[in-house]
């Protein structure tokens, strides 16, 4: 029985010293990890089926633009915007993938390029019924979380040239 209790006290005395630091401050422990994060750089980038099974970060990415730049120079049409503006051979597109997958273009046309407000109009128009029905997107991530990116595609209109 004696035994019993000196071990029990070795014990409850030994056991004591793992209480004797302090406990993290919750605020520190975030602020510290909000300052390892790099936030300009996401930890994957936006993707779609064709990519997924590609495990490197920069391969994938390089998949996704490529497949974007294929996507809308295909739903485009090489002649529609043309033979429509024939001096234009290349459009800028600022394209957002938003968090919740969704899509978003703006090209990115020179003022001096079109000369005409209307004309403006009308290949935004063109440009925006042109470009729907996009394969399911996944959103780029940051820490797990999904998150909007923005980046801008040049867009080869005339490829016969």
């Amino acid at each position: 029985m004696k035994k019993i209790a000196a071990f029990s006290i070795l014990l409850l005395v030994s056991s004591c010293r793992f209480f004797d630091g302090q406990v993290p401050d919750e605020e520190a422990l975030l602020q510290k990890r909000l300052k390892e994060i790099n936030w300009k750089e996401v930890s994957s980038y936006p993707s779609i089926a064709e990519c997924d099974a590609i495990i490197d970060k920069e391969l994938k990415k390089e998949c996704f633009f490529s497949s974007m730049t294929a996507l809308i120079q295909e739903k485009l049409g090489a002649d529609t915007i043309a033979m429509l503006y024939p001096s234009m051979d290349t459009l800028q597109f600022r394209v957002t993938v938003f968090s919740n997958a969704t899509l978003k273009f703006e090209p990115q046309v020179p003022r001096d390029s079109i000369s005409a407000n209307t004309n403006r109009v009308k290949l935004d128009s063109i440009i925006q019924s042109k470009l729907v029905d996009f394969p399911a997107i996944v959103p780029a991530q940051k820490e797990g979380v999904p998150v909007t990116t923005q980046f801008i595609l040049p867009i080869i209109l005339d490829v016969k040239k």
